[in-house]
């Protein structure tokens, strides 16, 4: 069965298909696809998960192994299957194979690039297709960008004219992290509540001359005199502080998810694939940076200091926000503003 990805969601509340397969070159909604999948999976007992990267030299028995060692134990799992590009000859005839006899207690869920159409007649994917379900992701331009900028929006229950969604699609040029994210920094601004062109404007102008995920990317690599800078930058333009501590906050607690991932034993990459907020490997070097920096113990104490600030912001305690953020920045860097002022520009 075929599915756009707003159908996805219906269909998941009705029933649990044995396996699902989700193509595209849009991250963003590649990456929702797949954590709607795994949402609706876990609801319905499937609480453990099995990753596989399929890439060069991947050995698909490992796949054929965990498929029918569940019912062992009677544990109910999914199988994260991630390819880099459409399955070799073994992995095709392998996936042709599960297909045909799907186990009861496992939900294969596989996510890959864009699919062609002669790649849609090979043999592995109908068979997987008549069993399960194939959700193919596109990038979103023109009536349709809109029209997904003005849903985006309305769930959280902000309202915005035709021409203030023309404002922000033009500013994502089809970037649906970048236009998620600015989603989420109007929110924060001002609540739900109707979005005039000017809010957009102001948000976009924002954006445009101290970047607020820059900020934060300084902090986690460690670039004091850069996060410094930044952060001076925010103030002086009249950014709103909520929105640097978002930025902030926001990496803090996947860093602490990574931190807790490796302390189980997972290595960086298995880490970063076990978060629930997708890690695109823009931000994987960041990150591992700060994980390599601080223990879990350092970056659970950052995150209490975002809950400080974030009450400074909101009012709640008396504090200087501005200087919160600093704070946290220092904490990212693991420095001190002795060596912050001290550091070249």
């Amino acid at each position: 069965m075929k599915l756009r990805p707003d159908q996805l969601a219906a269909a998941l509340a009705k029933t649990l298909a044995p396996a699902y397969l989700i193509s595209g070159d849009e991250p963003l909604q590649l990456s929702e696809a797949l954590d709607a999948v795994r949402a609706a999976a876990r609801v319905r007992g499937f609480a453990n998960r099995e990753l596989f990267y399929a890439d060069t030299g991947f050995d698909w028995s490992r796949l054929l192994e965990a498929s029918g060692s569940f019912s062992l134990f009677g544990e109910k799992q999914i199988l994260d299957l991630r390819l880099p590009a459409k399955p070799d000859k073994e992995g095709a005839a392998i996936l042709e194979g599960y297909a045909k006899r799907p186990p009861e207690d496992a939900v294969l869920v596989v996510t890959l690039p864009k699919l062609s159409a002669a790649d849609q007649k090979a043999a592995w994917f109908q068979a997987l297709e008549s069993k399960g379900v194939f959700i193919q992701v596109w990038p979103l331009t023109g009536h349709n960008l809109i029209g997904w900028l003005d849903k985006r929006m309305a769930a959280k229950k902000m309202l915005a004219d035709r021409s203030g969604l023309a404002i922000l699609a033009a500013r994502v040029e089809g970037n649906l992290l970048a236009a998620a994210q600015e989603i989420e920094k109007l929110h924060i601004l001002h609540g739900p509540s109707r979005i005039s062109d000017d809010m957009i404007r102001q948000a976009v102008a924002d954006s445009a001359r101290y970047d607020v995920y820059d900020l934060a990317e300084a902090a986690l690599l460690g670039q004091a005199a850069r996060a410094l800078r930044v952060l001076a930058g925010l103030r002086a333009e009249g950014v709103a502080s909520a929105v640097a501590l978002w930025a902030l906050a926001r990496d803090v607690r996947l860093l602490c998810g990574v931190k807790a991932a490796m302390a189980a034993g997972c290595d960086l990459e298995a880490a970063f694939a076990q978060q629930k907020e997708r890690v695109w490997d823009k931000r994987k070097t960041s990150l591992a940076s700060a994980a390599q920096r601080l223990s879990l113990a350092e970056a659970r104490r950052v995150l209490l200091r975002c809950a400080q600030a974030d009450r400074y912001v909101k009012g709640v305690d008396s504090g200087d926000a501005w200087e919160a953020l600093l704070d946290i920045c220092l904490a990212l860097c693991g420095g001190s503003v002795a060596k912050i002022l001290a550091a070249p520009a």
